[in-house]
Formats: structure tokens, sequence, C-alpha cells
């Protein structure tokens, strides 16, 4: 397998290590049969010509010894409807243990106390961080318009006033606008969202282009379903699409986008971006649903968000249907490695974090992640604070936007967990 050289892996000698099980999506994968992990590996800040400033993808690397563990993922608080099983033969992915809520923390203390709930009734939450200010967005409760909200902290944006940017056409009376994302790529304001089309479930990833330089003053311009390259017949055309992101690969100096599809079952999605409304390669299969946890009542991977920390690019993922059996899944891959390349791909064989009923914390999921008031990493996330629902979960807005301090084990990995004393510490009350 070709290998792409970068600055990362020039510093140190690359050894296999077999860290988990392996599989493959049939001839749609055909991984490795070992990952690599570096033994150790010194870092220094990178520059980032044309990445986002400020905007929580990119973390300035600190000096780390990175070293492979060996151990299995610690156990997050499972219920029993929610027990993972050992990979399946056929399954997909190459899949790696971790540890979890677990290991030595190579990362500093994290201060600061955030506000929880930090905005109440916002599914897919999105918190955007440009210089110095914070943008917050997610899927408002009637599913018909698009706000933002600006503030100068995190929470900040508990008390600041959202002003509507975008709202579907008013002769539209059935349609969906969900999960909508702020980002500064290629030098303008984008927002990406999913948007009902000719039916109520004829839901594409499409995109808003803001028209100035103020994301909160200028207007904003809806510049239709995403564009594919040619020959693609596939991408946003083969059932429902949604949940698209976008992230900057230093390495490369390319842009890339991850949407989920649904053929059959709702799979993640990568392609290159030409620029920000078009695709410029044929999309790769990046994940399905090949584990009991992901196919709780509905075989879903969606909602992907992208972090990258000392020399790897990690991509969370939400599975299994909107209840309690939702939860969070994650990719990995080395930073010098080329993304769209499938083997270079581990998938955790396990959720990095899933409801917990002694912290009243119920389907948590479409994260995504930002750096802090005081430069630590956080992961905005929504759960609700009930397991039962009553009828359609789309029409229980309770899924309210929470902050997780992230903190990486000694292998620059994300631990996924809250304190109990992080909880609960707004006064909220549930729409009934």
């Amino acid at each position: 397998m070709k290998r792409i050289l970068c600055v990362a892996c020039s510093l140190a000698l690359c050894a296999p290590l077999a860290l988990g099980l392996h599989a493959a999506y049939g001839e749609e994968f055909a991984p490795d049969a070992s990952v690599k992990a570096p033994a150790a590996m010194t870092e220094t800040a990178p520059s980032l010509p044309q990445a986002p400033e400020n905007s929580g993808l990119f973390e300035t690397p600190t000096t780390h010894a990175l070293e492979a563990s060996e151990g299995g993922m610690s156990e997050v608080s499972p219920l029993s409807p929610l027990q993972t099983e050992a990979a399946p033969e056929e399954s997909g992915v190459v899949v790696r243990e971790a540890t979890v809520d677990g290991g030595e923390s190579a990362s500093p203390d994290v201060g600061g106390d955030y506000l929880s709930p930090l905005v109440t009734l916002r599914a897919d939450p999105y918190l955007y961080k440009h210089e110095g200010m914070y943008y917050f967005t997610g899927s408002y409760p009637q599913y018909d318009r698009i706000e933002l909200t600006a503030a100068d902290s995190v929470n900040g944006i508990a008390a600041a006033v959202p002003k509507e940017i975008w709202h579907m056409d008013a002769n539209f009376k059935e349609k969906y606008v969900w999960a909508p994302e702020l980002h500064y790529i290629m030098g303008q304001w984008v927002i990406y969202f999913a948007y009902s089309q000719g039916s109520l479930w004829d839901i594409k990833c499409c995109a808003l282009r803001c028209t100035g330089d103020d994301p909160m003053h200028d207007e904003w311009e809806y510049m239709g379903v995403m564009k594919k390259t040619a020959g693609d017949g596939f991408s946003f055309n083969s059932g429902m699409s949604l949940d698209m992101t976008v992230f900057y690969h230093e390495e490369l100096d390319k842009w890339y986008a991850i949407w989920a599809q649904k053929p059959s079952s709702s799979n993640l999605y990568i392609a290159e971006l030409a620029d920000p409304f078009t695709l410029a390669t044929q999309p790769m299969l990046l994940t399905q649903p090949d584990y009991d946890w992901e196919k709780l009542r509905e075989s879903v991977n969606e909602g992907p968000a992208v972090l990258q920390h000392a020399g790897k690019i990690f991509v969370s993922f939400s599975a299994a249907a909107t209840g309690y059996e939702y939860c969070m899944g994650l990719l990995e891959i080395d930073a010098c490695d080329d993304p769209m390349v499938k083997e270079n791909w581990t998938k955790y064989p396990e959720p990095v974090f899933q409801t917990d009923e002694s912290l009243k914390i119920y389907g948590p999921g479409h994260n995504c992640f930002v750096e802090g008031d005081n430069g630590e990493q956080l992961c905005i996330l929504h759960f609700r604070d009930y397991k039962d629902i009553t009828g359609d979960s789309l029409l229980d807005f309770n899924r309210h936007a929470h902050v997780m301090k992230i903190t990486f084990d000694r292998n620059g990995v994300p631990q996924f967990h809250i304190d109990k004393e992080d909880l609960y510490n707004s006064q909220f009350s549930d729409h009934k």
C-alpha cells in the first residue's frame, strides 16, 4: 500500500502493532492486517495557511510520547440493551480497542464551569469559534428555520438572543430542516444543513452562503443541494442524505466533506471538495453499521464530527435510533495518511459514549468539537434527561445541548466522560 509521507510521520519510525479486530465491507473495504502506532513522536505547532482560524478542528499540538495501548475498552456505564459484541466476520473496517474513560491522561487539566444544559431544545448542536467569537446553531424544534447565536464566551451563548437567518419556503408545510453547521471555508461563511426537497423524506445535503463577512448581520443566500463531480450518480441522489460536515487536511492541503446517506442503512461517506458547494471526487464509503449497538431499532451511522490532535484525525459519529439507544462511535486515521484510502481508517468496536442512567444521560450524540474559553478541547452534544418517549422521538424536542470536556490518553485518543458535578447546573424545563 502506498503511503503519503508527511512531517509528522518522518519524525518517527512506525512499527506495526496488532491492536484489535479486523473486518471488511466486502469488496468495499480491504483493510491492512495491522494497525500502526508510532513508538514516539515530538510535534511542533503546524502552519495552517488555509485552515479556519480558531475553528476547534485544529489544536496546537504539544509534545507527547505516544505508546500503543494493548488494553481493552473500559466500561461506559452500559445498559443491558446496549451490550456490544465481537466484530462480525464481514462487518466492515479495521477495528481497534482503546481505553475510554481510563488510562493516564496526556493532556493538561481542563478548567471552567460550563452551563448544563447550555442551550435547551436544540438537537444536533453546533458551536464554532472564529477570531474569538462563538457561533451556535442547531435543529430548531419545528424543523423549519436556521438560527444563529453569537457570544464571546461559551456560556454567553446561553443568554444571547438567536437571530433567524433563513426560513424554508412558506409554501411548504411538510418539510424538514435539520442539523445546520456553520463553517468558515475557503474564505467564506457557509452553513451546511439537511433540507427536504420534493417531499418530506426527500432530504438532501444543502448549503447557505453568507454574502458578506459578518454571519450575524449580512444576508444569506440559499445555494441548493450540494453539487457532485461528473460521473457521480450516487452522492445526494440515492436515498436520504444529511449531516454534512467539512474539514481541512493540513498535510494534503485539501478540504474534505463527510456526510450520511441512506441507500438502505444510513452510512457515512467522504469526498474531496472542489469548492464549498461542489465535490471534487467520487465518494468513498467510510463506515456503515456493523455492530449491534449501531443497529438498535434502526441501522444508523450519522452526525460526523472531526477532531485533529497529536498526529491523528478522529471522526466521531452517532449510531442507532434517536431514543435512549442513540450513542457515539469513533473512527481514527493517521494525519499523514490519505483519508480517501479505505484501509487507512480504524473503527473502534464499541461506543465511546452512550446512555448512563445513573447520570440521567439518555441518547447522547450528534456532537461537534470546539476550543473552550481556556483553550481546552470541548465536545458539544445533545441528550435527554429521561428514557421513555411517547410517540415519535423526532417530535420529542427535549434533546438539549450540553458541554463535555475532552481529555486525551497517552496515545492521544480522546476520552469522552462527563462528571456528575458538571451536569444539570442550570435551571431548565422540558417541553411538554
